[in-house]
């Protein structure tokens, strides 16, 4: 099939190795985040402090000695990944293989878009904290939420958001639980690839729902301080019965999906 000139332009760059290999980095740097954020809610489970979601990674991280320097590592592989992920939106998916123009479907395109902006977010809010005039997701999004509840068409917005947020969670519990993941692997699992990636991919698609749900319970109660995304649904586990047993839990299964990240940095197919 004749390739236009856009589709030949992208081809080509994705057949760059090392292009490949930054936009693999992301990968990594997506699970150090993962880390930080499994160790933040079992330090909760506990009686520490801190935001359990990526801000209060970045902020950790840039807390640390060096943390900047990794930081803007992290900017130009998290754009990398995104790049890449805007590629399979035009080429398809695994732009590395052949055929995948043919093979893709317009789900597979769209999902590569969606991940896309959730890196270049990554990479925005990295470059935010390396510049050290990064901010708290929780009170951005509380703050944007007071906002968007004094109308309501806002209102409106809110429980849409709610609604993907749910739609998405559920979608990695299912992916988790299928071990559909795999097919993304260019490894047939192993030992530990298979657990680390059902584990992982569950407790982060439960925490997502959890998220989504506290966003429409918050709306329809006018409760912005309710709104603050992971943050507030982990410290929400955390009130529950049992909450320190449960918090322990989804620390640990976030860890797992951050282990599984270093997994996809050597093995995804490209």
């Amino acid at each position: 099939m004749t390739q236009n000139p856009v589709n030949r332009a992208v081809d080509r760059a994705t057949g760059n190795r090392g292009f490949e290999r930054a936009a693999r980095g992301g990968h990594v740097m997506s699970g150090f985040v993962h880390l930080l954020i499994g160790y933040i809610v079992v330090r909760l489970a506990f009686g520490g402090g801190g935001a359990a979601d990526q801000s209060g990674a970045l902020g950790t991280l840039a807390s640390t000695t060096g943390g900047a320097v990794v930081l803007w590592v992290g900017v130009v592989v998290f754009l990398a990944t995104g790049l890449w992920r805007l590629a399979e939106t035009v080429i398809g998916p695994h732009a590395t293989e052949p055929s995948t123009e043919d093979d893709s479907s317009f789900f597979d395109r769209m999902k590569a878009f969606g991940l896309a902006l959730v890196y270049f977010a990554f990479a925005y809010s990295a470059y935010q904290f390396a510049r050290g005039s990064g901010k708290s997701s929780g009170e951005q999004n509380a703050g944007l939420s007071a906002r968007l509840m004094e109308s309501t068409g806002g209102k409106t917005v809110l429980i849409v958001v709610g609604l993907i947020a749910v739609a998405i969670g559920a979608y990695h519990v299912y992916k988790g639980a299928s071990k559909n993941f795999l097919d993304d692997l260019k490894t047939s699992g192993g030992r530990f690839v298979e657990p680390l990636g059902v584990v992982g991919y569950v407790a982060k698609g439960l925490v997502i729902v959890g998220a989504g749900i506290l966003v429409i319970v918050a709306t329809l109660r006018s409760d912005p301080s309710k709104a603050t995304g992971i943050d507030g649904a982990v410290k929400t586990l955390g009130e529950a019965p049992f909450g320190q047993f449960l918090l322990v839990a989804a620390g640990a299964g976030i860890a797992s999906y951050g282990l599984y990240s270093f997994v996809m940095a050597r093995y995804a197919r490209m």
